[in-house]
């Protein structure tokens, strides 16, 4: 039996095309624990003893895991296809020691021309004033919140890492005026542009099929400057007796015949192993081929230490 901690969404798809083969040639049972990354990872390192072999957690996460020395520090040579990843995920791989990438996201602006009245290609095009009372933009809890405030210190023209955020947040209150409410889950978003309460948001790739299946106007844009990407990783407890098991659960995942498969179903997850090729129409709204190769990765070495600083400024700047 392995046990995985994961999200639990698109859970049917996952269990016919990642868990079932695994299961049938490993002839084994996969079993998973599902919820929010924040609340499985506080729950698993309240208690890392736990049956849970494998967590897939966001970077951010995943890192607090790396500082805490919850997971296992792999030997990649018992990963089929570990040194098939592509640059950036080989990097945060070597970087870490511990788990791998298997598929990575990222942000990009998602708006209703219609209502906006203008072309928008940039990050910057956000702090225009015509787009007052029309924006909403990830809280700073979620995924990409960190993000946001990461283009706020590039509005600025600051290196974020030079101030700890200060100049990002200056610009966040410059922002304010456009910004109708914060959002939580990008499913919220669908809901926000069909009323009519927004007409731009910055969104994760993830989220732009639905919105556009419900707003079929609305166009998605990943700014030719680049964007902020998060990969999502595959840790293995370092008390987990069923470790042999995990490096095989973590070589299918990297397989490219699972990685093809999973990037045009509706996982809609975008590949980690550089073999997996999609045409443009198969790689629309994912965070590959070019859209890759600008994406910048968020150090989250630095980011986690400031997390709670950041979370008071945004509160005090944008929720009050």
């Amino acid at each position: 039996e392995l046990v995985i901690s994961t999200w639990g969404l698109n859970a049917d798809i996952i269990r016919e095309d990642v868990y079932a083969p695994f299961e049938e040639e490993n002839d084994c049972t996969i079993v998973t624990d599902e919820g929010g990354t924040s609340d499985r990872y506080t729950k698993f390192s309240n208690n890392p003893d736990a049956s849970i072999d494998i967590i897939e957690l966001s970077q951010a996460e995943a890192q607090k895991g790396y500082a805490a020395d919850l997971f296992e520090k792999l030997d990649y040579s018992k990963i089929e296809n570990a040194s098939d990843l592509i640059d950036a995920a080989m990097q945060l791989r070597d970087e870490n020691g511990y788990g791998v990438p298997y598929t990575l996201n990222s942000i990009g602006i998602i708006y209703d021309p219609d209502q906006v009245g203008f072309e928008i290609t940039e990050w910057n095009d956000l702090w225009d004033s015509r787009l007052q009372g029309k924006i909403s933009i990830p809280e700073i809890t979620t995924t990409f919140g960190p993000a946001m405030v990461h283009i706020a210190s590039d509005y600025k023209g600051v290196d974020i890492k030079s101030d700890d955020g200060a100049a990002a947040f200056e610009a966040l209150a410059e922002l304010k005026p456009n910004i109708v409410k914060t959002y939580s889950k990008s499913s919220d978003l669908t809901n926000m542009f069909s009323a009519g309460e927004i007409s731009v948001a910055v969104v994760a790739d993830y989220g732009v099929s639905q919105i556009q299946n419900a707003n079929e106007n609305c166009v998605y844009v990943v700014p030719a400057s680049g964007t902020y990407a998060n990969f999502n990783t595959i840790e293995v407890n370092k008390n987990s007796e069923n470790k042999e098991l995990a490096y095989k659960y973590i070589s299918w995942r990297l397989s490219a015949d699972l990685q093809y498969k999973d990037a045009v179903s509706d996982l809609n997850e975008a590949p980690t192993n550089k073999n997996v090729v999609l045409t443009e129409e198969e790689a629309k709204n994912k965070t590959y081929g070019d859209i890759a190769d600008r994406a910048k990765v968020i150090d989250f070495t630095f980011v986690n230490p400031l997390l709670e600083s950041w979370v008071d400024q945004w509160t005090r700047i944008l929720n009050s």
